[in-house]
């Protein structure tokens, strides 16, 4: 038994496939581009594991998939890749087309020929799991109900719109080949190995190096916070026990303002790391021109797979948020090894 995580070495592809070593004996093929925001440093721990086998690759490459999907002869494909950063997006949309839509759509079409060719046994078992966003959901006022799986969807962004259509291209290979797959629509993470092109992470480097802490607009646009490992235990959850062709929506039950997520994490800072000249973190906080587009509110409902799966999160937003503000103090290795110039160049146009 074999499953293959595309987009492994990526914040939350890594984390699922530490995590699922963590707990499990059955191998990970992990296939990841290497782009900008994968990192083989993200799984040094398994780097001599037999279970883990990596494969650098595009998932467009479907002479690349096929020899996999033959050799491994997997039992679920777990569907990470994407571009996920919204102001990229924003900047240079062609790579989330290339990435989210078209590679989705070749990933499919790869797994589509391998299942078509499994036992029936085999077959009735396979799973396709996709991995997706509450952005493709749209934005709500802030006196609307949490988005649940049947709202329509409404994306704003180019990155946003990228999701959407793969989605779109999940449900449809399902409904018209029977391909038998498992779509989950997250909140906001946030942990271990996350880039520090978003927010929390940017926070924590910014605000050791004495740097500003930009804040879009009036910083009170809110998002559902979602601790990455509670997400990765959701989508172990529903590929364990899913309904073939059903959504299901994972969220933090943690609404926040984007100014309260950098006060908190300022506050830990005080606390833990304290300036050596005094005073509190907060003072770096800098308002900044706002994205285009920006929506003003996300939050999930996660009621479905509670009530369905029994999957809940269990860190509260003060428990995830102090692990994670005291994993970047203790890793800053990791961090200097991807915030090279091309990123400080990045950082300095997006926040000029």
């Amino acid at each position: 038994m074999t499953i293959v995580v595309t987009g492994g070495a990526g914040f939350i592809g890594s984390n699922f496939v530490l995590g699922w070593l963590a707990g499990s004996d059955e191998p990970v093929v992990n296939l990841d581009r290497l782009t900008y925001a994968g990192n083989l440093a993200n799984l040094a721990s398994v780097a001599d594991d037999a279970r883990h086998i990596f494969v650098r690759g595009d998932i467009a490459d479907d002479a690349l998939v096929g020899s996999l999907l033959k050799t491994h002869r997997p039992r679920a494909i777990v569907n990470f890749a994407a571009e996920s950063h919204v102001d990229r997006s924003i900047h240079g949309p062609e790579d989330f087309i290339q990435t989210n839509i078209v590679g989705t759509f070749r990933l499919l079409e790869s797994v589509r020929g391998y299942w078509n060719e499994l036992p029936e046994a085999e077959r009735d078992a396979f799973r396709f799991l996709h991995v997706s966003t509450d952005e493709v959901y749209g934005s709500l006022a802030s006196d609307e109900p949490a988005f649940k799986e049947t709202n329509r969807y409404e994306p704003n962004s180019p990155y946003s719109a990228s999701k959407a259509a793969s989605d779109h291209l999940v449900r449809a290979y399902h409904h018209t080949y029977g391909l038998p797959v498992l779509t989950t629509n997250c909140s906001n993470n946030y942990g271990p190995y996350q880039f520090p092109e978003k927010l929390i992470p940017l926070v924590i480097h910014n605000a050791l190096a004495g740097r500003a802490l930009p804040i879009y607009g009036d910083g009170r646009n809110v998002r559902d916070w979602l601790y990455v490992g509670d997400h990765c235990t959701g989508i172990q959850r529903v590929l364990e026990a899913g309904r073939s062709g059903e959504t299901y929506n994972i969220g933090g039950w943690n609404e926040m303002a984007n100014i309260d997520v950098v006060h908190a994490v300022c506050d830990i800072l005080d606390r833990a790391c304290p300036k050596a000249a005094g005073g509190s973190y907060r003072t770096q906080v800098t308002f900044v021109k706002d994205r285009p587009g920006h929506d003003q509110r996300y939050a999930i409902d996660a009621t479905k797979i509670e009530r369905e799966l029994g999957w809940r999160p269990q860190q509260t937003f003060a428990s995830g948020i102090e692990t994670t503000v005291r994993w970047y103090l203790d890793h800053q290795d990791w961090v200097d090894s991807v915030t090279n110039g091309s990123y400080r160049d990045w950082v300095a146009t997006q926040y000029a």
